[in-house]
């Protein structure tokens, strides 16, 4: 182990989740002391300073168990690492890191977390930790679905549409594309202060909730690219105004049958960040890719999309933060940062 871990506490304060109850409910979140964990291996051990509450937060707790160990969430943060497992090789304490986990492991919410330090990038030296807690899952997912599925480059040109483009995703996939491309983008928001939103972010176009016949005036042709964070409902409008031979890329569930995309022959791509943490711990593809979009935001190419920040970081902010993000209505992030009290539970 590549740090002496017995200056740790023994404790820490973390936050367990309960399934099948509404987050109203105090024990759907509850504050709990646990033992603070050993890293082996290419684990770090991050004190996390920082957290982000994603969808994937509520649809887990919504599926947790009821009985039993509390099933600690978190799938973003940024944090110091204060130890490192003996095949570490890509940080050092007091590193200062931002990752997004992974969904099969024990997540962020708790003071200190382990974490695969392949998955793991150095925070922007230029945000704070709330600015930088808000953006590694939606990083991930949004350069995943850009340049990993649809395989877009410096060079790419055409017309991407971006469904449910004020939300964390959708506001660093129109940065990027903006940044990393020659796409022009059309963003659909259904209200003003989204539309306003994703202009700021980069977007070319601006077009409302029944998008297609706006969209067909933009792209007479079809639009070539399509990414939809919001698919239930909207698979007919895509199949209107995406051109022969397009391709989709999506992060949510149909909601039913896609074959009215079938006699376009479009590619439909699906695209969730967990699974090369899951299937192949080796894989560093997201360690890079956090490390370049980290570089990005200090050269003032990429803004943070935090747009709530709650404090302290105990069960009752958390189910806050959980209201917020289920009634799925969010524009950017809600972010929750500082531990209530400066030593862990049980120190």
């Amino acid at each position: 182990m590549a740090h002496d871990t017995t200056s740790l506490p023994d404790l820490m304060p973390a936050i367990g989740a309960r399934g099948r109850r509404p987050v109203s409910d105090p024990s759907s979140l509850s504050d709990l002391s646990l033992p603070v964990p050993s890293p082996t291996g290419r684990d770090l051990l991050v004190e996390v300073h920082g957290v982000s509450i994603n969808p994937v937060d509520v649809k887990v707790r919504a599926g947790s168990p009821t009985s039993g160990d509390p099933r600690i969430l978190g799938y973003d943060a940024v944090g110091t690492v204060v130890a490192r497992g003996e095949k570490t090789t890509r940080f050092a304490v007091g590193d200062r890191v931002f990752y997004a986990g992974q969904i099969d492991r024990p997540g962020t919410n708790a003071r200190y977390h382990l974490v695969n330090e392949n998955i793991v990038g150095h925070a922007p030296r230029s945000l704070s930790d709330a600015d930088a807690a808000a953006l590694p899952l939606t990083a991930i997912t949004a350069w995943e679905a850009l340049f990993d599925k649809l395989r877009l480059d410096a060079d790419s040109e055409g017309t991407l549409l971006v469904i449910g483009a004020a939300g964390g995703v959708g506001s660093l996939l129109i940065q990027l594309a903006k940044a990393l491309t020659k796409l022009t983008v059309i963003a659909v928001a259904s209200r003003e202060e989204s539309a306003e939103w994703v202009r700021r972010m980069g977007a070319d176009h601006v077009v409302g909730r029944d998008f297609a016949s706006e969209v067909s005036a933009l792209a007479p042709g079809g639009v070539d690219y399509v990414f939809t964070s919001f698919t239930p409902g909207n698979v007919g409008a895509i199949a209107d105004v995406i051109r022969p031979r397009g391709e989709v890329v999506s992060i949510d569930e149909t909601g039913g049958s896609i074959d009215a995309l079938k006699g376009k022959s479009v590619t439909w791509h699906w695209e969730l960040m967990f699974t090369r943490p899951v299937t192949d711990p080796a894989d560093h593809y997201q360690h890079d890719l956090l490390e370049r979009f980290s570089a990005l935001v200090d050269e003032n190419v990429i803004r943070t999309t935090m747009t709530t920040h709650l404090t302290p970081l105990d069960a009752a902010t958390l189910r806050r933060a959980h209201e917020i993000v289920e009634a799925s209505r969010t524009i950017g992030k809600v972010v929750v940062t500082e531990w209530p009290e400066k030593t862990s539970a049980g120190s």
